[in-house]
């Protein structure tokens, strides 16, 4: 028998890790239930991170943890993917195509950032999206140093007053100090269609954000959008032209391209449609997480969000339940109704709510110093050593905040 979960990230990552811990608790042999792993390269994004200045140590291994949990790592892209006859397609290095059947698949293949077909985007926009984006943005930014001073040289626009955006734009003022000297004086411009900043977190934490974008002297243009993009700047709906040699692109996420190739009904994210225990729904044998799917995580009508925090417990309950249908084992219904939310707001320290209301419950450097614990020490691999990678992945209690 032969489980493979396409993906290397959170939830791909989480799927090997509970697969191989459900296998080893029915005493069954890695020959008996092959676990494989599909990805580019055997490492982990840290995707939440890439915000922050030097992105390309913003990554962990991941081959050491999956020999200790003996996941077999596959290396290449799966480009098609045939339900009917469950095969999968790889391009691998150098051109090579190969094959992998499979008897249960879970896809976890994670998400990418929306770009619209806007004049100038394509051309002129940097994101913090993948970490060849970041790395790209890191060194623009380093690159404006070596500019004379100007509006267009300070001035940083991000387009997205959501999450990421946020994120971006408090980072910056300390990043362009560093690189531009710290007599620099950094503009920084958030855009937004939307009328208020953080549409999604509501009205009980918005106060905060504001009052530290104010400190931070981020403007916002509110209910404003970006309608094209040159080398001198960008051009907004209200018609305003912002000279900036540098535009973040943080608005919108969409799954990644590859579930389009599963024969299901997908939502406007593109994200496969899931039962409660992450089964593709109409689709036998498939399993989507993370990013990839779209999962009720409780019985008041939320659902999953494409969230590192949802990913990681997804990932353990899909790979846990792929393994669980082929050992004939129970499976277990995916639940998560504990979510909390940890703002970067840069110098002006973060913010830490709770529950699907987010309610606030830290700011400033207490919610600062909970935000760097979460970046560096709980969203990384487990250590590669069996009995703790393993112990690491029991379902009911990955991300149990």
């Amino acid at each position: 028998m032969r489980l493979v979960i396409i993906g290397a990230g959170f939830a791909g990552m989480y799927a090997a890790l509970s697969a191989a811990r459900l296998r080893d608790i029915q005493g069954v042999s890695p020959e008996k239930l092959e676990i494989a792993l599909v990805a580019p390269e055997p490492t982990l994004v840290v995707r939440p991170r890439l915000y922050e200045p030097k992105p390309e140590t913003l990554t962990a291994p991941l081959q050491d943890v999956l020999k200790a949990i003996d996941v077999i790592y596959v290396q290449g892209s799966a480009e098609t993917i045939d339900t009917r006859t469950r095969v999968i397609d790889i391009a691998a290095a150098k051109g090579v195509k190969k094959q992998l059947p499979y008897d249960r698949l879970v896809v976890a293949t994670g998400s990418r950032l929306f770009r619209p077909n806007i004049p100038g985007l394509a051309e002129h926009g940097f994101s913090v999206d993948q970490l060849d984006d970041a790395i790209a943005l890191d060194r623009h930014l380093h690159g404006l140093a070596s500019r004379p001073a100007s509006k267009a040289r300070d001035t940083v626009v991000v387009a997205g007053g959501g999450f990421t955006g946020i994120e971006a734009a408090t980072e910056i003022p300390s990043r362009l100090r560093e690189i531009l000297g710290k007599e620099a004086k950094p503009r920084v411009v958030i855009v937004d269609r939307n009328q208020a900043i953080a549409p999604d977190m509501g009205a009980g934490p918005r106060p905060i954000i504001e009052d530290a974008l104010r400190k931070l002297e981020v403007e916002t243009r509110l209910g404003a959008g970006v309608t094209s993009l040159d080398k001198s700047g960008v051009t907004l709906s209200t018609g305003e032209h912002i000279e900036s040699a540098t535009v973040i692109w943080a608005a919108g996420m969409r799954a990644a391209p590859l579930t389009a190739q599963i024969p299901a009904e997908r939502d406007n994210f593109g994200r496969l449609l899931v039962d409660r225990e992450l089964r593709v729904l109409s689709v036998d044998g498939v399993f989507a997480t993370g990013d990839a799917a779209r999962a009720p995580c409780d019985d008041d009508g939320n659902y999953a969000l494409m969230s590192c925090q949802h990913a990681t417990r997804m990932g353990a309950f899909a790979g846990n339940n792929a393994a669980a249908e082929l050992l004939g084992v129970p499976i277990k219904p995916y639940h998560q109704k504990a979510y909390v939310t940890c703002l970067d707001l840069g110098e002006a320290g973060a913010l830490f709510t709770r529950g699907w209301e987010r309610k606030v419950e830290m700011v400033g450097e207490t919610a600062k110093k909970t935000k760097q614990e979460i970046n560096t020490v709980w969203i990384y691999p487990p250590r590669a050593e069996r009995a703790a990678a393993l112990a690491s992945a029991d379902p009911e209690r990955v991300t149990d905040l």
